[in-house]
């Protein structure tokens, strides 16, 4: 979450595609382990130093890069690696990898200046005393977490976070959302625990008047990542990724950790089984012009994920191709495991691309008040669905919906939606519907399967585009969603 500021916009016109260079050829710290409870199905057995054990657990190691032999089915929802490829138990559902930090999320009369001098000078200013904890917010992947976990999914987080204040709040929030997590540094680490270096990393989240934002952190500053001293997997992190279904990365990971050290734990993640999801974000379009080894990591990425996510914006700048539908077929024709492209759309919605088919889902209808975090909480859900191989506009509804309730409060981490919210959204199915808008973005494609959600289904209405009834939807979503929530919820 370590940008300038925050954009949304509708999907630019469409125009020719053209050839990217994205796809050529590439180029004493302790740790932190949180009670984690898993699913009543057992499997593990508890310790009182860490909440993995590998004994009893047997998982197969394939051939890297095997999956992509395994024929998908038409709408690329019916098998996952994990399944496929694992013995044991996973009892983890979603382990995001790095981006830990607290947000400080202070109004301010202006946004910092542009420059980078006058940036680090403002950002100095304010860090010269702790602000009053009440500013004090998780962020980075703690939102995701956080957002997946209220939807009854078991989150653990990999990543490092100090000894100092904010690394306890931190501490302290995730065991209260039920999140575990597994500190990424190792006893023979070569670093300074009082150095800046160590510390958790902030990012000041800043709000104009006008409810733009500004951020900013120390790693904005440096050329090397906040952690650089990190170079290999620990052991516990290998647990952790075996035992998840679902590795969640996303391109500000590359402002904490190394580029070689994330591809350990991608390359990992596929040598076990675990599906891998990334969002490139913000931090896609430098990675694409970056140091050597931060290309050939997103390429690497861009080709080895299960699941891609990207805005329309950052899907045309990835593959230079303006129409969002095309961007994700772009994506997935230069991908070696990638099932998913789901392409975000702020208010317009959301699509899912597969090789065979297309799903479309226009936005809820909300009243926005600060949209920090929304992404992050659509990825929880669209994590929700590929676990439970739900339909796929099923998956892009809920989506929407986790997304949108989000929007509704203020800020992030502990903010972001919760299962009530979201449900009460749902029974609502107010969604912004655009006829002229989705017919002009699906009028020229091939013969793919088109899945549209609809308020209504009117007969006729277009023969290429198989509409879904929103109330349909939401009536088979609501008793799933109860049902996971009240089976991962833990009693204390």
């Amino acid at each position: 979450m370590h940008h300038c500021t925050v954009t949304l916009e509708s999907p630019l016109p469409y125009h020719a595609p053209s050839s990217h260079p994205i796809f050529s050829p590439p180029l004493h710290p302790r740790h932190f382990v949180l009670p984690f409870s898993p699913p009543k199905t057992g499997g593990l057995h508890h310790h009182h130093h860490s909440v993995f054990t590998c004994k009893g657990i047997q998982l197969s190691v394939p051939s890297h890069g095997s999956a992509s032999l395994v024929p998908s089915n038409g709408n690329g929802a019916g098998i996952h690696d994990w399944k496929l490829r694992s013995v044991g138990l996973k009892s983890i559902d979603v382990a995001t990898l790095g981006n830990l930090c607290v947000d400080i999320v202070l109004n301010v009369p202006k946004l910092p200046p542009r420059s980078r001098e006058a940036r680090f000078a403002y950002m100095q200013e304010l860090s010269k005393s702790p602000p009053d904890r009440k500013y004090w917010e998780a962020g980075g992947n703690c939102n995701m977490a956080i957002a997946a976990a209220r939807l009854g999914l078991h989150c653990s987080t990999i990543g490092h976070v100090g000894d100092e204040i904010y690394g306890q709040f931190l501490l302290d929030v995730l065991r209260e959302e039920r999140i575990s997590l597994v500190g990424m540094s190792e006893d023979d680490d070569i670093v300074d625990t009082s150095s800046a270096s160590y510390e958790t990393l902030l990012c000041w989240v800043l709000v104009d008047p006008l409810q733009r934002h500004g951020f900013c952190s120390r790693a904005d500053f440096s050329k090397e990542p906040a952690f650089s001293w990190m170079s290999k997997l620990s052991g516990e992190v290998k647990v952790a990724i075996k035992q998840s279904k679902i590795l969640f990365c996303n391109g500000f990971g590359f402002d904490e950790l190394s580029p070689g050290l994330i591809m350990l734990a991608l390359d990992y993640a596929v040598d076990v089984g675990t599906s891998i999801f990334f969002d490139p974000g913000p931090r896609g379009k430098s990675l694409m012009t970056g140091s050597p080894e931060e290309r050939q990591a997103l390429r690497h990425f861009l080709k080895m994920s299960d699941v891609l996510l990207l805005t329309s914006d950052e899907a045309e700048s990835l593959t230079g191709i303006g129409n969002p539908i095309l961007a994700g077929k772009e994506l997935l024709k230069n991908g070696i495991r990638t099932k998913w492209v789901i392409v975000k759309m702020g208010s317009r919605g959301s699509i899912l691309v597969t090789m065979s088919s297309i799903s479309c889902a226009p936005a809820f209808k909300v009243n926005v008040i600060d949209t920090v975090g929304c992404g992050d909480s659509f990825v929880a859900a669209i994590a929700f669905g590929y676990i439970h191989n739900m339909p796929l506009v099923h998956t892009l509804a809920i989506a929407n919906a986790v997304g949108a309730a989000t929007a509704m409060g203020c800020g992030a981490g502990r903010n972001v939606a919760t299962l009530d919210k979201v449900t009460e959204l749902m029974r609502a199915s107010d969604i912004k519907e655009d006829d002229e808008f989705w017919s002009e973005l699906v009028k020229d494609l091939d013969t793919e399967e088109i899945t549209f959600l609809s308020k209504m289904v009117i007969n006729g209405r277009n023969i290429q585009v198989n509409h879904i009834a929103l109330q349909k939807v939401v009536s088979e979503l609501l008793p799933k969603l109860e049902n996971r929530w009240l089976e991962g919820k833990v009693v204390s």
